[in-house]
């Protein structure tokens, strides 16, 4: 060994050598123990452990019930409003939603109230009925027969305004001639235009000219609607009809709340008139048929009422004032005025027609 190694060996023995092994502490071996046992993970190492999130089981059971009653009510809105049985007397009753398709069953039953001025709807399905036009469900359109959709949009559209104008019009509520409903049908359509014209300057219409089949009326002098609400629950529907027209099909039910013309004060009887219409209209090709622009021919139009008259037709309805909890004699026949599951039976007097009147199992 030379003097200079002997020189450093005798410095590093006193001073200890910058390079020599070092013995590791306890808290080092521990944190290389942990990462052998866990490789991969950050060399690193954290002075503290977040806690793990609880599970908020609650929260998702919550949440599963709530999209099931959402289903549910989806589903079948009528007779979840019926569970609840509008118990609020009519008042605030939930509204059902639109009605899109054909119902399955008669409306649930309600309360038997019964209607007063401030309340005419009470104790029928009709509490929970759209106000005027907003119980008209209008479908989306597409492109049918010679129209494209924004045209078959437009005949959905004014086949609405026909039935506004024809069953919910004030002016034409009171007896007057129904103008804006008049200037929507063809009027090159013979048959009809004759039935107007007869229908509405006959003071003793027969069944076949009674304006009803198309118009709701009310004598002034006898009538008078209570506020200005008409409850309506229907829909159209459309197809391509004869020769490429689009066929709209209506079927609308009326709910009117009137009271005798000549007052009673805060306890006068009020009186639901129950008209349920179905219109057929046809929106034809003016190339195939004789029409005018924004105007239709009518297919055919059937009517149902309940409390509007039993007589010989008038051309208005005619509210049973003072005998509305009496029955015809004849039992055979019943009807519930509010059930739109069932087709509207043209072979008895609903079809304001004669004096075959069925029984109204409620009103």
């Amino acid at each position: 060994m030379s003097d200079e190694e002997w020189e450093r060996f005798l410095r590093e023995s006193v001073a200890g050598a910058a390079e020599a092994p070092v013995e590791p502490s306890a808290r080092a071996r521990e944190v290389e123990r942990r990462l052998r046992e866990r490789p991969g993970q950050s060399t690193g190492w954290r002075t503290y452990t977040p806690a793990r999130p609880r599970r908020r089981t609650g929260w998702y059971v919550t949440g599963l019930v709530a999209a099931v009653v959402l289903l549910v009510v989806g589903l079948f809105p009528e007779q979840v409003v019926g569970w609840f049985g509008g118990s609020d007397g009519g008042r605030d009753g939930a509204p059902l939603a639109a009605e899109s398709e054909s119902p399955r069953e008669a409306p649930g039953a309600e309360p038997h109230l019964r209607p007063t001025l401030a309340e005419p709807f009470r104790g029928s399905p009709a509490v929970h009925w759209a106000d005027g036009a907003a119980g008209i469900t209008v479908p989306p359109a597409r492109a049918t027969g010679w129209m494209d959709a924004a045209q078959v949009e437009r005949a959905l559209r004014q086949s609405r305004d026909f039935l506004v104008a024809a069953g919910l019009d004030s002016r034409v509520l009171r007896g007057e001639r129904p103008t804006k409903a008049i200037a929507l049908l063809n009027p090159h359509q013979k048959d009809v235009q004759q039935y107007l014209r007869t229908a509405l300057s006959s003071t003793a219409p027969s069944p076949e000219t009674n304006p009803l089949l198309l118009f709701s009326r009310f004598r002034t002098e006898q009538a008078r609607l209570v506020g200005e609400v008409v409850k309506t629950r229907g829909r159209l529907a459309y197809r391509e009809g004869k020769r490429g027209a689009v066929e709209v099909t209506a079927d609308v039910t009326f709910v009117y709340p009137v009271t005798p013309a000549g007052g009673g004060g805060r306890d006068a009887e009020v009186v639901r008139t129950i008209v349920r219409r179905k219109l057929v209209m046809s929106w034809d090709d003016p190339a195939k048929v004789i029409t005018e622009p924004g105007t239709m021919s009518l297919v055919s139009y059937a009517l149902d009422m309940t409390n509007g008259g039993c007589s010989a037709p008038t051309g208005y309805f005619v509210p049973p004032f003072g005998t509305a909890g009496e029955q015809p004699a004849d039992k055979a026949h019943r009807v519930d005025p509010y059930d739109r599951s069932k087709p509207i039976d043209t072979s008895n007097g609903t079809k304001a027609t004669g004096n075959d009147c069925a029984t109204a199992t409620r009103s």
